[in-house]
């Protein structure tokens, strides 16, 4: 059985860091957040680690990393470039913000031929959703069945401010019927509530949230492909405009396949405020000293 692959969507890690050699350590062992979806990708059985980067910043990714992963698992390296896929549509001469998300995955084309899972770079997910990743990968994908990790929303929330939130709305079959993208979601006394111009609504705690934790087949590439050309034709002249993965899964759930929404009780965090960074190393911390880590990852 062919083993899945990892792609980690990092092409945004530079500007969001200054500098590579800046990326934030918040393991025991100087480990980033990167370094822990390895780690539990390895040990759940993804064969392949394949990285979305920037072209100019290859070499100072490859010192970082390679040293750790050299001999554990399979690497390689893809490149979304602003002209990417364009064929003959001209690059806007305003255009300084990356295409997107679903545009990264296109990216990496030719680097992935068997089922994948995608994830954020400076998310931390946690070992559970990589296990069930892996499982429906392994066992479940088709070019017709592909998958998103459905996170309880409490276990999502930042207590720095609000978050926004893709709320997935199941179709009584546990496949996603939709994604409701919520922008201010936050806690307001014991209840958590999105705010839109009509007001607050309450949300229930448990309610399935989806993190940019993705599971696809190959034939997402083509479905990508010929979306990203309507795109392009409607909003390329928008200097923010961006071709999200949930515009992909939005045209394939319509018609084309199901998406299954594999509900998992792991926490999510990530540092949506910089105030986050010491709660997500306290998280860290106490998950080590629960034996769920070793306190350094790559010995």
């Amino acid at each position: 059985m062919q083993q899945p692959t990892l792609l980690i969507l990092a092409a945004g890690m530079a500007s969001r860091y200054g500098s590579l050699k800046q990326i934030q350590q918040f393991g025991p062992g100087g480990e980033t957040i990167i370094d822990y979806s390895i780690y539990d990708a390895i040990r759940a059985g993804f064969g392949k680690i394949v990285f979305i980067i920037r072209k100019d910043f290859e070499q100072d990714f490859k010192d970082i990393f390679e040293p750790k992963l050299k001999g554990r698992v399979e690497t390689a390296y893809v490149y979304q470039e602003m002209n990417a896929f364009l064929g003959d549509y001209p690059l806007p001469a305003d255009r300084t913000k990356p295409w997107g998300t679903a545009h990264a995955i296109l990216c990496a084309k030719n680097a992935i031929n068997e089922p994948f899972a995608v994830i954020n770079a400076d998310d931390f997910y946690g070992r559970d959703s990589f296990e069930k990743m892996a499982k429906f990968l392994s066992t479940d994908c088709k070019e017709n069945v592909y998958s998103v990790v459905g996170y309880e929303l409490g276990k999502t929330i930042s207590e720095h401010g609000s978050v926004s939130r893709g709320v997935c709305a199941d179709d009584g079959k546990g496949n996603l019927a939709a994604i409701n993208e919520r922008t201010k979601v936050y806690k307001d006394a014991d209840q958590i509530v999105y705010e839109d111009a009509a007001g607050k609504h309450p949300l229930d705690a448990k309610t399935p949230v989806s993190m940019n934790f993705w599971g696809f087949a190959p034939s997402v590439f083509s479905l990508s492909e010929g979306l990203f050309k309507t795109f392009l034709t409607e909003k390329g002249q928008e200097p923010k405009s961006e071709f999200f993965i949930p515009i992909v899964v939005d045209d394939f759930i319509h018609g084309k396949g199901v998406v299954n929404i594999l509900p998992t009780s792991a926490q999510w965090f990530g540092v949506t405020y910089k105030e986050d960074a010491p709660g997500v190393q306290a998280s860290l911390s106490a998950l080590v000293t629960a034996g769920e880590y070793p306190p350094v990852l790559w010995k």
